[in-house]
C-alpha cells in the first residue's frame, strides 16, 4: 500500500504547536483580568450573555464587554487547536496525534466548566477547577510543542533518581497551583461583589501555600545541584535552572502582592508567573529524556552506554528505522 507524502514539514508543526501553547497561556491571563476587574458575571448567564441576547446589552456596560471579549477569545483558542491537529495529522509525526487531539478536546471541557462557573455565581471551587483545567492544558500544550521539535522520545539522559525527583517537582508544582486557587478563593478578588468565598482564613491558607512553595524551591535547588554533580546534559541543567529562576521571581511577586494589599496588577503578574512555572515544570520532565536518536544511559549509573563509541555521538539507526530530523 503506497504511503502518502507528508504535507506539512516538521518545522511548521513546531510553529503551530507553539502558537497553540501561547494561546492556552494567554487565555489564562485574560481570564484573570476578567476576575480582577470584577467582570466575572459581566455576562450573568451562559451560553448566552443575557437571557435572550448572545452579546452584552448596554445595561451591562464595561463589565459585560470585558467578559464577552474573553469568551470570544475561546474561538481563537479553538482555531489554534484545530490548526495544531490539522498540522500534526498532515505530517509524519504520528506520535503527536494523541496529544494534539487531547489539546483540542480540552477546549470544550474548559468552556463547559466556565459555563458552570458562571451559572453557579462564581463559586470559588468551580473557579478553582476551571483554572486548574486551564493549567493542565498549558502543560499538555508545552509537552506537545517540545516533542514536536525533536524526532521522538529517547532514553533517559539523567540518573533515574534525578528523573524521579523531576517528576516529584512537577507534582509539587501541581500542589502549589491547587493551594494557590484556595488562597484566591479565600481572598478579596472574587470576580463579582456577590460571589461567595471559601470561608477559610486567608492568612492561614496563604502561609500553607508559602510553605509548599519553599518546599518546591528546595527540591528544585537539590535537583539542580544533583544534575551538575553528575554532569547531566545541558538541556536538563538548563530546564532545572530556568524553573528555579521562575520560582524565585514568582515568590518575590507573591510576597509583594501579599504585603501591599493584593493590587490587581501584581495579582495578574502572579497569574502569568503561574503559567510560566507550569511551562517550566513540563519542560523539566521532558528534558530528562533525549531525542529518539540519542544514546541511552545506564539506568543505575546514568552513564551513557556507548558500546565502544564515544559518548555524545549518535548511534546507528536500528534496522528498518527511519531517522527523524534533528
Amino acid at each position: 500500500m503506497p504511503v502518502l507524502p507528508a504535507l506539512v514539514r516538521p518545522s511548521v508543526v513546531a510553529r503551530v504547536t507553539l502558537l497553540n501553547l501561547v494561546a492556552n497561556g494567554l487565555i489564562v491571563v485574560t481570564g484573570g483580568a476578567v476576575r480582577l476587574t470584577g467582570s466575572g458575571l459581566g455576562c450573568p448567564t451562559w451560553p448566552q450573555c443575557t437571557d435572550g441576547s448572545i452579546t452584552p446589552t448596554p445595561e451591562l456596560a464595561g463589565h459585560g464587554l470585558i467578559e464577552f471579549g474573553n469568551r470570544l477569545l475561546t474561538f481563537a483558542l479553538v482555531v489554534a487547536a484545530v490548526a495544531t491537529v490539522a498540522a500534526v495529522f498532515a505530517s509524519v509525526r504520528r506520535d503527536l496525534r494523541r496529544l494534539a487531539v487531547l489539546s483540542l478536546l480540552g477546549i470544550p471541557a474548559q468552556a463547559l466548566l466556565g459555563g458552570v462557573t458562571v451559572l453557579t455565581g462564581l463559586n470559588p471551587w468551580t473557579v478553582a477547577a476551571h483554572f486548574l483545567l486551564s493549567m493542565a492544558l498549558v502543560a499538555l500544550a508545552t509537552v506537545l510543542w517540545l516533542r514536536s521539535r525533536e524526532p521522538g522520545v529517547g532514553r533517559l539522559l539523567v540518573r533515574r533518581p534525578l528523573a524521579a525527583l523531576g517528576v516529584g517537582i512537577a507534582a509539587t508544582v501541581a500542589a502549589v497551583l491547587v493551594l494557590g486557587t484556595v488562597v484566591t478563593g479565600s481572598g478579596p478578588h472574587s470576580g463579582d461583589p456577590g460571589a461567595g468565598r471559601t470561608g477559610f482564613d486567608p492568612e492561614l491558607v496563604s502561609q500553607l501555600h508559602a510553605d509548599v512553595v519553599f518546599l518546591l524551591v528546595g527540591l528544585t535547588s537539590a535537583l539542580l545541584v544533583g544534575l551538575y554533580a553528575t554532569d547531566a546534559p545541558g538541556r536538563a541543567r538548563r530546564a532545572a535552572r530556568d524553573l528555579l529562576v521562575v520560582e524565585l521571581a514568582q515568590g518575590v511577586v507573591g510576597y509583594l502582592q501579599y504585603f501591599t494589599g493584593l493590587p490587581a496588577l501584581l495579582v495578574l503578574a502572579h497569574m502569568a508567573g503561574a503559567v510560566l512555572i507550569t511551562v517550566s515544570a513540563a519542560r523539566l520532565v521532558w528534558a530528562a529524556r533525549g531525542p529518539a536518536s540519542e544514546l541511552p544511559v545506564d539506568g543505575d549509573t546514568g552513564v551513557l552506554r556507548t558500546a565502544g563509541h564515544t559518548a555524545g555521538l549518535r548511534t546507528a539507526p536500528r534496522p528498518g528505522a527511519v531517522p527523524g530530523p534533528r
